[in-house]
């Protein structure tokens, strides 16, 4: 299958977590274990440098971002999968990165405009076509609370005609904003060549169930690129497998479960404080099945808000059909091998 064809089929597509030693450093062990983690629970794609494996990564006194993609890269050849590479800063910079990505393999960015918060709408489509000239582009939609900044209906639907633009992940955290990206694609006509992905980790499974409709040829969102499937992924996949067969009407059950997973999002991102923990949070359930060792960020101030434990072990006790602890713990040895 091309890459527009694997995305439009819909895929569960993890965001990619950093390992780190209790120095800080990178975990090579660990950061490899992850990616085998994905890819045995069945994921269609990795995103890697991106919000997840944190930012900083590209700061020159780290000096990860290199070796994370390559990490990824090594452990998924050989498997038919989408690999996104983040692609972050300015001209000059996300240039460079799309050029690494390139190289080392990856099928298409993550084009995040974070840095860019000034530029003109002209601006920003003009840097999203020089980026698409060294590798097909995903549109990023990040929530204005972890960096983003608000993209209006008009940006979106100029960026549905880059040529080689071939997903959107739509991640505001917001419904009016997300319904934006969707229009646009609906009223382009180019519905059929790109593919709809949504990064809103508090409402998953209903952005999946609904079928939306403004007047013109209804669509859906074909998958997720989430930071919320970088933990109890195998589970994931037999959620969006749910979502593709039930549709219209959508059983309450798939209702409840939508509330779920919102639900225990919650605490895994640290909503009630303003996501400060979101990381954290996904590491902590990672260091709870023992793919990480701890929950170590690269900022030693980025940590577990207050109550937010409290909260993981809460919402872990209410679900647990939401959890795969039973699968990481069957193959753990083979993947830290």
């Amino acid at each position: 299958m091309q890459l527009r064809e694997k995305l439009l089929s819909g895929l569960v597509i993890p965001a990619h977590p950093l390992a780190l030693n209790s120095q800080r450093q990178l975990d090579e062990r660990r950061q490899r274990a992850l990616t085998r983690y994905y890819l045995a629970a069945g994921a269609g794609g990795l995103a890697v440098g991106v919000h997840t494996t944190q930012f900083a990564i590209r700061d020159p006194k780290f000096g990860l971002l290199e070796r994370v993609l390559a990490l990824a890269a090594e452990e998924s050849r050989g498997n038919d999968i989408v690999k996104i590479a983040g692609v972050c800063g300015r001209n000059k910079q996300a240039l460079a990165e799309a050029e690494l990505a390139a190289r080392l393999g990856y099928d298409a960015v993550l084009l995040s405009l974070a840095d860019l918060k000034h530029e003109t709408i002209p601006q920003l489509l003009d840097h999203a076509r020089a980026i698409a000239t060294v590798v097909p582009i995903i549109g990023f939609y990040l929530q204005p609370a972890v960096g983003g900044r608000l993209l209006p209906y008009e940006f979106w639907r100029q960026f549905v005609e880059i040529e080689k633009a071939v997903a959107i992940k739509i991640a505001p955290f917001n419904r009016y904003q997300t319904l934006d990206v969707v229009r646009a694609l609906a009223q382009s006509g180019r519905a059929q060549d790109l593919a709809l992905y949504t990064g809103n980790d508090d409402n998953i499974l209903n952005d999946l169930l609904t079928k939306f409709d403004f007047g013109t040829q209804p669509l859906r969102i074909a998958g997720g690129l989430l930071g919320h499937w970088a933990v109890w992924t195998k589970t994931a996949v037999s959620h969006l497998a749910l979502a593709k067969q039930h549709s219209d009407p959508v059983p309450g059950a798939l209702l409840t479960l939508a509330q779920q997973i919102t639900d225990a999002n919650s605490a895994i991102f640290d909503s009630a404080h303003n996501f400060k923990g979101c990381i954290p949070g996904i590491h902590e359930i990672l260091r709870r099945q023992g793919l990480l060792d701890g929950r170590w960020c690269l900022d030693p101030e980025e940590e577990l808000s207050p109550g937010q434990s409290a909260e993981l072990d809460r919402v872990c006790e209410s679900y647990p059909h939401l959890q795969d602890d039973a699968f990481v713990k069957e193959h753990l040895d083979e993947w830290l091998r």
